[in-house]
């Protein structure tokens, strides 16, 4: 019996067969399945698919990549989406500084060639600044959501690790997060788990470039970590390229016991309860 922690089950990649794709979970021993909000509308998406569908819950908040295309008022409405009985933590929220406006603008050396001249900062770091505080601005309420309504959070981090933790900081004791999609190393698994966070895997761990991952697996305690997908991104092998479905949470599982030399079923019981626990989730549902 497995739990796939982080879906994103609302976007078009289901439209046509989504209910064929909870079969195929269900015939896999996936029970239940976590649908991840990254926008108010993909998180009222993700409530009526928890609505529609018993073995789905839903997880609700803003993604940091969509932070420009909300309002400013959209805590008012992450509110009242989170209080409905089948949203089981607020997430996907975080910092993400992959790709960041400088990008898109020409180097400041071409635009040198073209006698273009400079004073103070360079517009790349001016607009890089204002696009990091922004997502920090829509980070800390949703944390601070999360604590009003005794939910805990899904962390999305990319390139924002220390920036991450600082923010994280004064909530210690307050709430806990999972940092999903999780593909840092052993030592910053560490980190976040002495501080009462949790760590999760995807399909990422079955990659064959993806050692580091597999070693983190291996070594975290047994309580620390759930499983995902993150579909429809992430397929493991021997699915990877394609769309990626919670079905395939069974393949991360059986790597994970491979490389930890564990009994798949007692895995898949450890990592069920510690979502249970984290979502609280009530552990006699039936599928």
């Amino acid at each position: 019996m497995l739990i796939d922690t982080h879906a994103h089950l609302d976007y078009p990649d289901y439209a046509s067969d989504l209910e064929n794709v909870l079969l195929r979970a269900s015939d896999a021993g996936v029970t239940r399945i976590l649908t991840v909000g990254t926008g108010i509308e993909s998180s009222r998406r993700a409530v009526a698919l928890a609505e529609r569908f018993p073995s789905v819950y839903a997880i609700v908040g803003i993604h940091p990549t969509n932070v420009e295309e909300e309002p400013s008022h959209f805590i008012q409405s992450l509110r009242e989406i989170a209080k409905h009985p089948k949203v089981v933590a607020i997430g996907e929220i975080g910092l993400d500084y992959h790709h960041l406006p400088s990008e898109k603008l020409r180097p400041p050396s071409a635009l040198q060639a073209f006698g273009c001249e400079f004073s103070g900062e360079p517009e790349g770091i001016v607009l890089d600044g204002a696009y990091k505080l922004l997502q920090s601005q829509v980070f800390g309420p949703q944390l601070d959501l999360a604590v009003e309504l005794g939910l805990n959070v899904v962390i999305h981090q990319r390139d924002a690790w220390e920036d991450t933790l600082r923010l994280l900081a004064p909530y210690t004791k307050r709430l806990s997060g999972v940092f999903h999609c999780f593909g840092g190393t052993l030592e910053q698994a560490e980190e976040v788990i002495a501080l009462g966070h949790l760590v999760s895997f995807t399909g990422i761990v079955t990659f064959k470039n993806a050692e580091n991952v597999r070693a983190t697996a291996a070594a975290v305690p047994a309580n620390s970590y759930m499983l995902e997908t993150d579909c429809p991104y992430l397929a493991p092998l021997p699915f990877r390229g394609k769309r990626c479905e919670p079905a395939y949470v069974r393949f991360v599982a059986d790597t994970i016991s491979q490389v930890r030399g564990e009994n798949l079923d007692a895995l898949a019981r450890q990592t069920t309860a510690t979502a249970e626990t984290f979502f609280r989730l009530r552990r006699t549902e039936s599928p």
